[in-house]
């Protein structure tokens, strides 16, 4: 069964940060000799074509995105609208079912992963085809926001609901502050396309599918797998830690020499991801409690809301006083490449699964500061369960932080002389060299084919 390969769909939603993880387990598969054929946006294809390590056995097959009325013509990915016009996005996408249904029949696969498009495992049931959730949201957040546990069919979901874990969920670190329950509840019961919420899309996928799968470990998140498991009744599969593969590109001369002009680990870089857009009060808090550490730093993030460019944005004399140690970028940068630079000791991130990954199996210290759904559930497993990093502290009720709270956490995991510093630098050290350890991927790797071929 080890020698058989097979032939997967893999269907993501239409964002960059559910499309990238796929594709970085499209490449673990097809370098064990597994076909793969990626469904994405047409004009999406460009952006991540450099990705595809094994173009012999990995083919993109582009999809249409139908219009949907108030969704800007040419839109694709959630990367290019608001977060309030993502459920017209998905939407469009639950509108490819036919298309998807025709080239199934074409193709004939042995399995289609997914996550969003709940339709997929009565369309593959009814080919003879094995539905795969595969979930890019860490198994906590899975178990503590859409599971049978939470028993909520009949009814809303409110944020008293989510101060307290579902029934029978292991013991753990996820706590959630009032006004982090008070928007998981807005944002899991909202539409989200088609007539469906949130977590009615999570829970019919989940219950529907023929397996689930997390890109973790058991030694990571065996509890909360364990708990999926027995709440969905059927296979929970660990695809390991499914660690990016090294970059073979090198830094641009303009951020080698950049970031090269300051000593070895002691550069803040404050990246946020594709996506997250901060209020503008909220990112001078930042800036500014970055300029407090004394340390060189360099910040790449969207410009805040109402402000045309980063730039101008930021506090009055700021620029002026962080010359020669401060870079603000808005546009995009090369992250891995920069989280591996001599220079840089300290990542201030907003807990986004991919930006997590890469981020553990670097050395520089974490400084944990997430911005929305499942990024708070992650910033507790990391500072909580693995001990690896320090979170931004935040208004119990409104859910802001200062200047004050940004620099006391920096300074925490800088202060290699407390207790605290010391013992996120030691579990973060462990960590790190059992997720780079010698065949620990390749055995989840190959453990996980078999596990697949099982269900055939």
């Amino acid at each position: 069964m080890a020698d058989k390969t097979f032939h997967v769909v893999m269907y993501p939603w239409f964002a960059l940060g559910h499309i990238t993880p796929f594709l970085h387990m499209a490449n673990k598969l097809a370098a064990k000799g597994h076909r793969i054929s990626f469904f994405l946006p047409a004009g999406t294809l460009r952006k991540v074509e450099t990705f595809n390590l094994n173009p012999y056995l990995i083919t993109f097959i582009p999809i249409i995105v139908p219009h949907v009325q108030g969704l800007p013509l040419g839109a694709e990915t959630t990367n290019d609208i608001p977060p309030p016009l993502h459920p017209l996005l998905m939407t469009a996408m639950d509108l490819t079912e036919p298309d998807v249904e025709a080239s199934l029949c074409e193709l004939k696969p042995n399995f289609v992963f997914f996550d969003f498009t709940c339709w997929l495992p009565a369309l593959t049931r009814k080919l003879g085809i094995k539905s795969v959730v595969y979930c890019v949201s860490s198994s906590g957040t899975i178990g503590y926001l859409f599971t049978p546990g939470r028993k909520i069919l009949g009814r809303s979901l409110t944020g008293l609901d989510l101060l307290q874990p579902p029934e029978g969920f292991p013991s753990s670190s996820i706590k959630l502050r009032e006004h982090e329950a008070r928007g998981l509840a807005i944002v899991t019961t909202m539409d989200y396309g088609s007539g469906f919420s949130f977590i009615d899309r999570h829970l019919r996928s989940l219950s529907e599918c023929d397996a689930i799968v997390f890109k973790t470990c058991k030694e990571i998140e065996g509890p909360y797998c364990d708990y999926i498991r027995n709440q969905f009744d059927k296979p929970v599969l660990y695809a390991g830690p499914v660690v990016p593969e090294p970059p073979k590109a090198v830094l641009e001369e303009r951020w080698e020499k950049l970031l090269s002009n300051f000593e070895a680990k002691s550069m803040i870089f404050c990246a946020f991801g594709s996506e997250c857009v901060l209020k503008k009060g909220q990112f001078q808090e930042l800036v500014l409690g970055l300029e407090l550490t004394g340390l060189p730093f360099l910040v790449a993030l969207k410009p805040p809301t109402g402000a045309e460019t980063i730039e101008s944005a930021l506090p009055e004399g700021f620029q002026e006083r962080v010359k020669g140690r401060g870079l603000i970028h808005g546009g995009w940068v090369p992250q891995q490449l920069i989280l591996r630079h001599p220079s840089v000791g300290y990542f201030v991130t907003h807990c986004g699964s991919g930006s997590l990954a890469e981020a553990m199996v670097n050395d520089c210290q974490l400084v944990l500061l997430p911005h929305a759904g499942d990024q708070i559930i992650n910033a507790r497993l990391m500072s909580g369960d693995l001990r690896i990093g320090v979170e931004v502290e935040k208004g119990e009720e409104d859910g802001l932080f200062t200047k004050e709270d940004v620099y006391k956490a920096v300074k925490s995991v800088m202060d290699q002389g407390s207790e605290l510093g010391k013992g996120t630098r030691a579990n973060h050290a462990k960590w790190r060299q059992f997720l780079l350890g010698p065949g620990l991927e390749t055995s989840y790797i190959n453990d996980f084919v078999l596990e697949l071929n099982a269900l055939l």
